[in-house]
C-alpha cells in the first residue's frame, strides 16, 4: 500500500524537487490537458523537451520581448480603460499577459481584436481550470469535459493556422528565401523545428501549447494582482515609499519577488517515487509513495526570512543562495521555465536599468503606477470562486491624474 509523505523545510523541499528518482505527480488529475506536457515528463523525454523549449530563450530574447513586445500587447488593453478611468485589475491582468503568453507559446491572433482576444481567453481560463483540478471545487468529471470542449474549438480555431503559417515559414527557410531572424521566436516554431514526431505527436502538441497558454497567463496574471495588493497596502502606510517605489525599478522588482514569495503559483507541489529511495525529511520512500512539499509554508520559513515571515516585506535582508522569491518558481529540473520572463532576473550589482529584465510582473505594474491606479474605493475586491487557491477573482482600481508617475 502506498504511503504519503510530507516536507516542510526549504532545505529538503530543495533537495527532494531536484531528485531524478521523483516524478511529477500534481496534474495527474488534470491528464486531459497536462499528459505528456513538459511539467508532467520524466527522465530522458524530458530532458529532450526541455532542451527544445529552452532555445527559445536566446540571448537578446528578454530585452526584445521586454521592449517591444510587451508595450504593445499591454497598451492595446489598457488605454480602453484609461479612457473611461477605471477597469478590472484581474481582467486587465489576464487579457495583458494571454496575450504575450500567446506571443510566446506561439498562438497567432490575425484579427488582434478584442473580441479574439476575449475568446482565447474563455478557453485558456477553461485550460487553468483542467491544470488546477486538483484545488477545484467543482466536479472534476464537469471541468474535464468543459476541458475537452475547449480543446476541440482551440485546435481549429487558433492552433491549426498557427501551425499551418509556422510550416510555410519553416519550408521558407529550407529553401533559403528567408533566415531565420524573419521566423518566429516561440515555443510552437521550436517544436515544429526541432521535435521528433514520435514524441511530440499531434495530440501532444495540442495539449503542450495549451498549457503554455494557461501556465503563463493563469499563474502571471494572478502574481500581477497579488502584487498590485501587497504593494499598495505596504506604501500607503508611508508616503514615502511610493517615492523609492517611483524611483527605483529594482526596488520595485524587490516588491514584486517579494510578493511572488507570500503567493506561490501552487502552495504545495506533490511527487510520486519511481522507485525504492531515501529522501531527506522523509526517510525510505517505496516504489509509488507519494510525497508532498509544502512550499508556501517552506516560503515563509522564519529561519530563513525572519519573525515576519509571513507577511509583506520587502525591506527584509534575505541572506544567499535562498532566493527572494523562495520556492515559488520551483526547483530542480521542473524550475519553470518562464521564470526570468514573468519575475525578471535577481539583480546583479551595477545592472543596468536599461537592459536588465524585469520581468512581465514588475513592468505591468510599472505601466499601471505610471498611470496612477489605485484600488476603487467605491467597489471591494472580490475572491476567486471555484478553487481553493486564494486569488482574486475581481480587483476594480481607478485611475487618479494627480497620483500618476511623472
Amino acid at each position: 500500500m502506498p504511503k504519503s509523505h510530507t516536507i516542510h523545510t526549504s532545505a529538503d523541499i530543495a533537495a527532494g524537487l531536484k531528485s531524478p528518482d521523483l516524478r511529477q505527480a500534481l496534474y495527474d488529475e488534470g491528464a486531459v490537458i497536462m499528459a505528456d506536457t513538459l511539467l508532467t515528463l520524466s527522465g530522458e523525454r524530458h530532458r529532450k523537451r526541455r532542451l527544445i523549449e529552452f532555445g527559445v530563450f536566446r540571448k537578446d530574447y528578454f530585452q526584445w520581448y521586454e521592449q517591444t513586445v510587451f508595450p504593445a500587447s499591454v497598451g492595446a488593453v489598457l488605454t480602453p480603460c484609461l479612457d473611461i478611468g477605471r477597469a478590472d485589475l484581474a481582467s486587465v491582468s489576464v487579457q495583458s499577459t494571454v496575450n504575450l503568453t500567446a506571443d510566446f507559446a506561439g498562438i497567432d491572433r490575425p484579427q488582434k481584436s478584442k473580441s479574439e482576444t476575449l475568446a482565447l481567453l474563455h478557453l485558456v481560463e477553461i485550460f487553468s481550470q483542467g491544470a488546477t483540478i486538483i484545488h477545484s471545487s467543482r466536479p472534476k468529471d464537469d471541468v474535464r469535459s468543459d476541458v475537452r470542449h475547449a480543446l476541440d474549438i482551440f485546435e481549429p480555431d487558433f492552433l491549426a493556422p498557427s501551425i499551418a503559417r509556422r510550416k510555410s515559414m519553416l519550408d521558407q527557410l529550407a529553401a533559403g528565401t528567408i533566415t531565420q531572424a524573419d521566423v518566429p521566436r516561440d515555443v510552437l516554431t521550436t517544436l515544429l523545428q526541432n521535435s521528433d514526431p514520435a514524441d511530440v505527436t499531434p495530440e501532444v502538441l495540442l495539449r503542450e501549447i495549451a498549457f503554455f497558454l494557461q501556465a503563463g497567463s493563469h499563474s502571471t496574471s494572478n502574481a500581477t494582482v497579488h502584487a498590485f495588493h501587497d504593494i499598495v497596502c505596504w506604501a500607503d502606510a508611508a508616503p514615502d515609499r511610493w517615492d523609492q517605489l517611483r524611483s527605483d525599478p529594482f526596488f520595485l522588482q524587490r516588491c514584486v519577488h517579494e510578493s511572488l514569495r507570500l503567493h506561490p503559483a501552487s502552495p504545495v507541489a506533490f511527487r510520486e517515487a519511481m522507485c525504492p529511495m531515501q529522501l531527506a525529511g522523509a526517510g525510505h520512500l517505496a516504489a509509488g509513495d507519494t510525497v508532498e512539499f509544502k512550499l508556501a509554508e517552506a516560503n515563509t520559513d522564519t529561519a530563513l526570512f525572519g519573525d515576519d515571515g509571513d507577511i509583506f516585506n520587502p525591506l527584509r535582508q534575505i541572506s544567499p543562495p535562498t532566493l527572494p522569491f523562495g520556492h515559488t518558481f520551483g526547483t530542480g529540473v521542473h524550475a519553470c521555465l518562464g521564470r526570468d520572463l514573468a519575475g525578471g532576473a535577481i539583480p546583479k550589482t551595477g545592472a543596468d536599468p536599461a537592459t536588465h529584465p524585469f520581468g512581465t510582473v514588475t513592468l505591468l505594474l510599472r505601466t499601471l503606477f505610471r498611470h496612477g491606479a489605485r484600488p476603487d474605493p467605491d467597489t471591494p475586491p472580490q475572491p476567486a470562486e471555484h478553487t481553493e487557491r486564494p486569488n482574486w477573482g475581481c480587483y476594480p482600481i481607478v485611475f487618479k491624474k494627480e497620483l500618476a508617475w511623472t
